[in-house]
């Protein structure tokens, strides 16, 4: 197995300031935050919740979760080509259903994934103990190190801690895109007292933050860091979009000649320019926004 070591990432990552007039207007600065310049494959905060992980799964096959387009499927497949490690995909769905493969879980496949797949209810029950031995037993691998739908654990929230370290004293607010919640977990965690973070979660039914509560609880032992979630920006839920984000993400991309990803960093910068619209930050604040992955191509 190579060393995550010899993947030289790149951090910190770069932090860059931006000036646009839907801010400027009100008196307040955008920063973005480039996780997505960590590593060309392991992306944003696919890199810090992965890397503890592959540390310590020591070798063994890796065997985690994802639906179609999982950008963490994509991203454990990618670790496992580099890093010459077995990676097992159990993906939500049956097979049929999937076939041919869409471009995401083909990447999987080509940098060496086995995919596996389950039917919708096996799959809500992942994580029982006697549904997550059949799973591992079904793709001869019950000695394997599990990775949670998401790559949120313990692990994977410790270090996110680093990066809300930082961040610590370079913005008054930090938002942050959500899936499973475990970057803003350990983001909050690391940011310096008097700053605060907001979650864009991109999966409707505000159940978040009972998640985040208890992931940083076995993380630090309590809630950590000033933090809260609007749910008013998942435009649908996980995976979708229309024609309104599209056209904000285009017209985003062209004043600043940033790739903007559409299921997670459209949806937080969108929410950030309706939340400075009504006045949700006080002039003179400074708001950092964490692009926490690109487009795949």
């Amino acid at each position: 197995m190579t060393s995550l070591a010899t993947l030289r990432p790149r951090l910190p990552s770069p932090l860059r300031e931006v000036e646009d007039p839907r801010f400027s207007r009100h008196g307040v600065r955008l920063l973005l935050k480039r996780d997505d310049l960590i590593h060309p494959e392991l992306i944003g905060n696919k890199w810090r919740k992965l890397a503890p992980n592959l540390a310590v799964a020591a070798g063994r096959t890796v065997v985690t979760f994802g639906g179609a387009y999982s950008n963490h499927l994509r991203a454990t497949a990618a670790a496992g080509r580099l890093l010459q490690l077995p990676t097992v995909g159990v993906v939500r769905g049956q097979e049929l259903a999937h076939r041919p493969l869409n471009p995401s879980l083909a990447r999987c496949a080509a940098d060496g994934m086995r995919l596996h797949f389950v039917d919708r209810s096996t799959y809500r029950r992942k994580t029982e103990p006697g549904t997550l031995a059949a799973v591992l037993r079904a793709v001869d691998a019950e000695g394997a190190y599990v990775v949670p739908e998401g790559g949120s654990n313990v692990h994977a929230v410790r270090g996110c801690r680093a990066l809300g370290e930082e961040l610590a004293g370079q913005a008054d607010v930090v938002a942050i895109a959500c899936g499973t919640g475990g970057t803003l977990a350990g983001l909050a965690a690391g940011l310096a007292p008097g700053q605060r973070t907001i979650g864009i979660p991109v999966l409707k039914g505000g159940f978040l933050t009972a998640g985040i509560q208890d992931l940083q609880e076995r993380a630090f032992g309590g809630r950590s860091g000033a933090w809260h979630l609007d749910d008013r920006f998942h435009f649908g839920g996980y995976a979708r979009t229309t024609p309104e984000l599209d056209a904000f993400a285009e017209d985003f991309e062209d004043r600043h000649r940033l790739p903007v990803e559409r299921l997670y960093v459209a949806k937080l910068l969108y929410g950030l320019v309706a939340l400075a619209k009504e006045g949700a930050f006080a002039r003179g604040t400074t708001v950092a926004a964490v692009v926490t992955g690109r487009p795949f191509p």
